[in-house]
């Protein structure tokens, strides 16, 4: 446990840095947006990824969700718990049917401090929004597993919007409007972003570590479930038998975090909690729910600027 020294210590080293960052107001939350190592991120989430960096120990052991906000990240964590769990806990018996997938796997730059106990208990599934250029360096030497997940930037742009603003107005903040949001989206200020770069920065340390890295897209695991299941499963080292195959065990855990079942819980329709609700994490969970939302130019422009941005990449996103 830090001293009380410590964090005196850490907060003035980090309020003299954030001083000195590039920022502005964004998504019409109240504080400033903040750009470091090239990244946009809201004040509270960057203290947890500066203190990361300087103090948090991967095991070779963990496995690392990481992703942008409202790209699957609910779905992701619930499937990865289910998968690495299933030798104690079966479709009946769960802790994901009466927690949120964000309390059984817990964001690294929010919590990192609980993590040695948190491994205690014998679960080494832990998420992060954090870019690729900005993992604390014990991750990426520490060779744990890496998963990432990406979405079509016309639903992950729609979903992170109405995520907002239902926040904004539960604060009784006046929601930005549709189009400046868009319009910031675009610019690539928005929190984590810019999309693009925190998209290729994992893709293209895939490439160069396919055996630490999976990059998935949720187009294509809502596409077969069950396939990518059995992918990520052998990928994070917790394989199905045989038996399992012949039990159907990776039918059931699909079926046990599809969006209908988790979203219908209770736990999940309930409303407790502080300022973000339990049901905001399940709001439709469909592709291509950008075309209620945008217009046609609005999607136009945003699939040129994503065709410009990984044009050589190797990467291509489904529209």
């Amino acid at each position: 446990m830090d001293s009380p020294s410590k964090d005196v210590e850490f907060e003035k080293s980090f309020n003299e840095m954030i001083s000195t960052l590039p920022k502005r107001k964004s998504w019409g939350i109240p504080e400033d947006y903040f750009q470091y190592q090239g990244f946009w991120l809201h004040p509270t989430y960057l203290k947890g990824v500066v203190s990361a960096q300087q103090q948090f120990q991967a095991q070779s052991t963990d496995i690392m969700l990481c992703n942008l906000p409202k790209t699957g990240t609910t779905w992701l964590k619930s499937l990865i718990f289910a998968i690495v769990t299933r030798a104690s806990f079966d479709d009946s018996t769960s802790p994901l049917l009466s927690k949120l997938p964000h309390e059984v796997v817990p964001f690294m730059e929010l919590y990192h401090a609980d993590f040695p106990t948190y491994r205690d208990h014998g679960v080494p599934v832990l998420a992060t929004h954090v870019p690729y250029s900005s993992l604390p360096r014990s991750i990426l030497d520490s060779g744990c597993k890496i998963v990432y997940v990406c979405r079509n930037p016309k639903d992950s742009f729609v979903s992170l919007y109405h995520f907002n603003t239902t926040i904004l107005t539960s604060m009784n903040l006046q929601p930005l409007d549709l189009y400046e949001a868009f319009e910031m989206f675009c610019e690539g200020v928005s929190v984590y972003g810019p999309y693009w770069d925190h998209v290729l920065g994992y893709w293209k340390a895939s490439l160069e570590h396919p055996d630490k890295i999976l990059f998935l897209q949720y187009e294509e695991m809502k596409d077969d479930n069950v396939l990518y299941v059995k992918k990520l499963a052998e990928f994070i080292g917790y394989p199905f038998t045989s038996d399992e195959h012949r039990t159907e065990v990776p039918e059931k855990i699909v079926k046990m975090c599809s969006f209908e079942n988790l979203s219908n819980l209770e736990v999940n329709r309930s409303e407790k909690g502080g300022m973000i609700q339990n049901n905001m994490y399940f709001r439709k969970g469909k592709v291509g729910d950008w075309m209620n939302c945008l217009t046609s130019e609005m999607a136009e422009r945003l699939d040129r600027i994503t065709q410009q941005k990984l044009s050589g990449s190797g990467l291509s996103i489904h529209f």
